[in-house]
């Protein structure tokens, strides 16, 4: 039943609208108000067809939390075990989950305590074709979430510190913080991460493993959610070695219609194994010179003795410059605060479009917002501050550049894409920083909030903006033992040709000794 509003609550809520009710005209007003509201009460509570998404392997078991014993990095919300079809590419693989992707009968929980008990009734695309794919999925794993988490260090979250199985004094990065260490650590083959601005790489760098984003629309994003802008959000798979990736990816990547971001550029199905073996000979790599602003030593040399690996390997290397890769990261800051103001305001699927929304994840997130606002992190709260006020300055301005001036910035890197097949920096300019734990709340405030303007995500945001694909790649230790990633990144749908690049490097490699874990 819903909430008879009285006179009053007409009057504020037309306020908050910018829409001014005098007395009398509100006493009418809440009338009609009173029959609509009557109407949308009948339309909600009618057992009307729903159909909904095709779901494999429905006879499932609800799972546990596991114990701090079973679990000592504090990687996993939940294990469950899930087996999919007889065979297929992921057919022997174990296969995880960030805690923003919906499995059914698994509960989710997206990093917060406020959405504790909640058990979606349908499964993400990407869980649907790893189950025809052969893969046994075994559980979700800890994320940064709405209330924060502890991936970048910082005393704010829910559900603890995921510990970086190289050294626990360090953080594991995020938001796929669980994810990446889960893999490290030799306890998943396989596990799809989130991607905002670095939040799958980052973590894959700062842990040692494989982390790729895919092309913009190349892997559907249904029944997956964090709160942002969906132009800039991304899955994708996380892994000890390219292969396992370059499987992930081709098991999952296509054309799904219950996605409405993919443009009729997106295939239907992708070979990203069919070459991964052609090695690198011919291959024309650039060497990204803004990539490496302010990169710490270890890293610069580590990413460069990489690129050698490959030139010895037969790829042609040379230096590129895109000035446009030190302003990009203003475009997608104006985009990304507007762009969650939106998600927050319209529902958590956003609207407009003709798919299926999931009406129950959809009222749990908005239920949580509406009335336990106060439970999102300090960035987050920032970015909806400062949102709303450039909303109220600009009236949309803001968020219509941001989504209009893409194009510029995508043809800066197309264009230097269209002389080298590769571009190549590093993922992340430093290592994992050392965790910092706060000596009070409202340290952890100024932590969070300091964050928002973290560098670690300088050379990984700009594609999630762009739409390029990105692969972050593990290539040795620095002299304090913890791993160095190099990024490559390619022409859109290029997402085999990136696995390539990388297995080539791989198997020049003592891959072992790059991606194992010593402590």
């Amino acid at each position: 039943m819903y909430a008879l509003p009285d006179v009053d609550e007409v009057v504020a809520v037309a306020k908050e609208l910018g829409i001014h009710l005098g007395p009398d005209e509100a006493v009418m007003y809440r009338k009609y108000l009173m029959e609509q509201m009557e109407q949308l009460d009948t339309f909600v509570q009618a057992r009307l067809d729903e159909p909904k998404p095709p779901m494999v392997s429905s006879a499932r078991k609800p799972g546990y939390r596991p114990s701090t014993e079973e679990d000592p990095l504090n990687a996993w919300m939940w294990k469950c075990r899930i087996e999919g079809a007889a065979e297929g590419l992921l057919s022997g693989k174990t296969v995880s989950y960030k805690d923003h992707i919906a499995v059914a009968s698994i509960p989710m929980s997206f990093g917060s305590f406020a959405l504790e008990g909640f058990i979606p009734d349908f499964d993400a695309t990407v869980v649907t074709r790893v189950l025809e794919e052969g893969g046994t999925i075994v559980g979700k794993n800890v994320m940064n979430g709405l209330s924060g988490g502890f991936g970048t260090g910082g005393g704010i979250g829910d559900y603890g510190r995921t510990l970086n199985p190289h050294n626990h004094d360090h953080v594991t990065g995020g938001s796929s913080a669980g994810s990446a260490a889960a893999v490290a650590a030799r306890e998943v083959d396989i596990s799809f991460g989130g991607d905002q601005g670095g939040s799958i790489r980052i973590p894959a760098a700062f842990s040692g493993i494989v982390g790729h984003k895919p092309t913009f629309g190349l892997l559907s994003h249904f029944g997956i959610g964090f709160g942002s802008d969906q132009s800039i959000d991304y899955t994708g798979p996380m892994t000890r070695t390219v292969e396992d990736a370059a499987t992930a990816l081709q098991a999952t990547a296509g054309y799904d219609v219950y996605d409405p971001r993919p443009t009729r550029d997106v295939p239907t199905s992708i070979d990203v194994l069919g070459q991964i073996d052609d090695g690198v000979s011919g291959l024309r790599i650039g060497v990204l010179d803004e990539g490496f602003d302010d990169a710490e030593d270890d890293v610069r040399d580590l990413v460069m003795a990489a690129v050698n690996v490959l030139a010895e390997a037969g790829a042609d290397v040379s230096t590129v410059s895109i000035p446009e890769h030190r302003t990009v990261g203003a475009a997608q800051a104006a985009l990304t605060g507007e762009g969650a103001l939106a998600i927050f305001k319209t529902g958590f699927f956003g609207a407009f479009t003709r798919t299926y929304y999931p009406a129950s994840l959809i009222a749990a997130i908005n239920k949580l917002w509406a009335s336990q606002a106060d439970v999102l992190t300090p960035r987050s709260k920032l970015s909806l501050i400062a949102a709303e006020m450039s909303r109220r300055n600009y009236h949309g301005r803001v968020y219509a550049k941001a989504q209009n001036v893409r194009a510029t910035y995508i043809k800066a890197y197309d264009a230097e894409l269209a002389n080298v097949d590769v571009l190549v920096m590093p993922t992340c300019i430093m290592t994992a920083p050392k965790n910092h734990t706060p000596g009070s709340y409202l340290e952890s405030v100024e932590d969070n909030l300091a964050g928002a303007s973290s560098s670690g995500s300088r050379n990984t945001q700009p594609f999630n903006y762009t739409g390029h694909p990105a692969l972050a790649l593990p290539v040795g230790k620095s002299s304090a033992g913890l791993p160095v990633s190099m990024q490559l990144v390619g022409r859109f749908f290029d997402d085999p040709l990136l696995m390539r690049a990388a297995y080539s490097y791989q198997q020049s490699t003592d891959w072992d000794k790059i991606v194992g874990v010593d402590s």
